[in-house]
């Protein structure tokens, strides 16, 4: 059987334990008034609690051990934070602990608990389901799923946001430029993100911004600080860009990326080279991007803001100098959702959060609830469990389930797994 610390709490805080005729380890009459508030700083697990023992009202905070020797164990007698302690809540009281001279009231747990409860707790933590609680499952109604799924959502968003604030320093606090770097490694995929990365960086917005009214020069920027004009090419349009290229890496003494971009196991509309035109075609057919997305009113307007369409010469081409048959390489709806959910809301969350208008961060929720849901093994996960999702908002919050609840069996702080265990 397994009992920690945490289910203690839980256990606790949510009163989920028999309190008929309630009595101290030492035969005292116990009635709880109020159970405190969880602490998760340094001192007692709940403060401000009141009990009432035998006919005294005491009023000060609550402890909470596996056996009562851990209060030794930890120390406990000797910090000041614990003298206001009013109760002792163990699961074993192996040992009588007395407290400037005074046997401290203790309530033990371990006959009150109902064995339902911690059946299901160890059948959680010990599952070999990747979603612990999914023969529970839906357990929570629509309505109960919605406010935890904002909570997901928002948690996800927060976390983010927290990268973006410190990109947002490392740019002297320029959004325009942080957007560049975040939208550029969100065009290079899952294995080219941190390459196109490295990319952005190197080339910054006012750079692009004097060569924006030329496809060529951008195409040859980003192609060439990528590391993908190095070959000896035979193609005129691939020999022009490198000469561009040239010209420009001299002009503004660009240090090419460490990082080489990745071709295997990748479909060729990813391919990195076709990613890269298309990013040049986005930047040619924008300017001050962030700036217009913070004012643009609906997500359907930011989808045509991406819908761009490489140049000409990659009509016919996947990779320089090789050509293939002629299909035009428009950045599709798939990808356009990706920028949507992975830069674009996450950007305007961090935005809102870095200057405290709740406009912003809600619009960003609003544009999730209105792009399509993702599709990956995660998300399949849940779909075959019948959690099914309406919106990038559902997948998001899923997403952030899976990872941060999930996999690290935080149970009890999720409204899952407290409906799961929680026994009426």
């Amino acid at each position: 059987m397994i009992i920690t610390e945490k289910l203690l709490h839980f256990i606790w805080q949510f009163q989920y334990f028999n309190k008929t005729a309630l009595t101290t380890t030492n035969g005292e009459q116990l009635t709880i008034i109020k159970t405190g508030t969880l602490n998760t700083n340094q001192g007692p697990d709940f403060l401000h609690a009141s009990v009432k023992i035998n006919n005294v009202t005491l009023v000060g905070n609550i402890e909470i051990h596996i056996n009562a020797s851990d209060w030794l164990k930890h120390q406990h007698q000797k910090d000041k934070n614990y003298d206001n302690v009013i109760l002792h809540i163990v699961w074993k009281n192996d040992k009588p602990l007395f407290v400037n001279n005074q046997l401290l009231p203790t309530l033990e747990l371990q006959n009150l608990v109902a064995k339902i409860l911690l059946d299901r707790y160890n059948n959680l933590m010990q599952t070999k389901d990747t979603i612990p609680c999914q023969k529970f499952l839906p357990a929570l109604s629509e309505i109960a799923w919605l406010p935890w799924k904002e909570r997901l959502a928002a948690e996800r968003l927060e976390s983010k946001s927290l990268r973006i604030l410190f990109l947002l320093q490392e740019s002297n606090h320029h959004w325009e430029e942080v957007f560049w770097w975040l939208i550029a490694a969100n065009f290079g995929i899952k294995i080219n993100v941190s390459c196109f990365e490295e990319m952005a960086k190197t080339i910054t917005v006012k750079i692009l911004a004097k060569h924006k009214n030329n496809i060529h020069q951008l195409e040859a920027l980003l192609l060439g600080q990528a590391n993908l004009l190095n070959n000896t090419f035979t193609d005129d349009y691939a020999k022009n860009l490198q000469k561009e290229y040239q010209f420009l890496q001299h002009k503004y003494k660009l240090q090419t990326v460490t990082e080489n971009v990745q071709f295997l196991r990748m479909r060729p509309a990813n391919f990195p080279t076709i990613r890269l035109a298309q990013l040049a075609m986005l930047i040619q057919n924008s300017s001050h991007l962030f700036s217009i997305i913070k004012e643009v009113k609906t997500v359907k307007e930011v989808r045509e803001m991406l819908s761009v369409t490489a140049s000409e010469y990659w009509n016919n081409h996947y990779i320089l100098a090789e050509e293939t048959s002629t299909h035009p390489k428009q950045l599709g709806n798939q990808m356009i959702d990706n920028i949507i959910i992975n830069t674009i809301v996450p950007i305007l969350f961090a935005y809102g959060l870095y200057n405290k208008d709740e406009v912003y961060k809600d619009k960003a929720i609003q544009w999730l609830q209105q792009t399509p849901a993702e599709k990956n093994t995660v998300i399949s996960k849940w779909v075959n469990v019948a959690i099914k999702s309406k919106s990038a908002f559902d997948t998001q919050a899923l997403l952030q389930l899976d990872k941060v609840y999930c996999k690290q069996l935080r149970c009890l702080e999720c409204a899952i797994g407290n409906k799961v265990l929680k026994i009426v």
